[in-house]
């Protein structure tokens, strides 16, 4: 059961759940007429009440009420549908626009000012337009509260779901797209506040100021949890999707390069190959194409910042 709260979240609530009501009722009404008629069946018809069977004429009638009926109900289900779906296809021209950037396994997303973020910060009662690009695998963003879920198909331009808020509150969002081994930890939350605050978090850069404070170290880890690599890489030394990074600096590795196996040294060059060209060395015992490129997304100072980080992973 939903809480009042959570009930109007956004502006499709209304809509989606008078879809699932009318389906429902639908779906419980041939339910229990059918079993009641199955019954009556039953018993009217046992052996003991008919030992010898009698043959039943159709009845023309008959035929065309249970051919009317049910098609009907379908048109008043495919009405209410049409109706509730037709709006989220076509966004207001002014709604704020957020790219959303999904990869296994995690959401990012990037505000019109450029600031990113792993938790999706809105605005009340605004319209607000998710683009929604897939790095790598098909995916689905889900924000239940909200009643909207939209494929992230690779490749695929102009996808894109809107919404607006309606209530200040914090949901849940996360992929509904079996989408690899971690799926289940691609999840995160949609936070909801006034049009003032959120004004004021956007401009706000108490956080970058405080990023700039922390050591290269405690921000390349920050970066990397960021955006996901920790995924598929462990710093304890544990095999998972991809080498881990324990005691890797320094190294050498045995790669595939071309087609040939070689030896190289993990080391700044390499590593900076291995996020903006990850199929370009592929370390021995692991596949190759699970990760795609970071280009564009990270900055040299974001790079540099990880390298110290992996340095410190003995």
């Amino acid at each position: 059961m939903y809480s009042s709260e959570i009930t109007q979240a956004s502006n499709f609530v209304k809509g989606v759940d008078t879809v699932f009501l009318i389906t429902l009722g639908v779906s419980f009404f041939f339910l229990i007429a059918l079993t009641v008629v199955m019954l009556i069946f039953i018993y009217k018809y046992n052996r003991k009440r008919n030992p010898k069977p009698t043959q039943i004429e159709g009845s023309t009638s008959l035929e065309i009420v249970w051919t009317v009926i049910p098609f009907l109900l379908t048109m008043l289900m495919f009405y209410y549908g049409w109706v509730g779906y037709k709006p989220m296809r076509k966004a207001p021209s002014d709604a704020m626009e957020v790219t959303v950037y999904g990869r296994m396994w995690n959401f990012s997303f990037e505000y019109e000012n450029g600031k990113r973020t792993d938790t999706l910060y809105l605005p009340k009662d605004k319209a607000v337009k998710l683009n929604l690009v897939a790095m790598d695998v098909l995916h689905s963003l889900y924000i239940p509260a909200f009643r909207v879920k939209q494929d992230m198909v690779p490749g695929l331009e102009n996808n894109f779901m809107w919404f607006e808020p309606q209530r200040v509150g914090e949901y849940e969002l996360f992929c509904a797209e079996y989408c690899g081994l971690q799926h289940s930890y691609m999840y995160t939350s949609v936070k909801v506040m006034e049009d003032s605050a959120f004004q004021s978090w956007m401009v706000d850069t108490t956080q970058v100021v405080a990023e700039n404070i922390d050591s290269p170290t405690a921000t390349g880890r920050r970066i990397m949890q960021n955006i996901g690599c920790f995924a598929c890489h462990t710093t304890d030394g544990s095999k998972l999707v991809g080498p881990s990074f324990k005691g890797i600096w320094g190294e050498e590795v045995t790669v595939t390069t071309g087609g040939k196996e070689r030896q190289v040294t993990v080391d700044e060059e390499y590593i900076r190959r291995s996020i903006y060209d990850p199929n370009a060395d592929v370390v021995d015992g692991f596949n190759k194409g699970l990760m795609l490129s970071y280009e564009g997304q990270l900055s040299e100072e974001d790079i540099e910042n990880i390298i110290e980080y992996l340095k410190t992973l003995h």
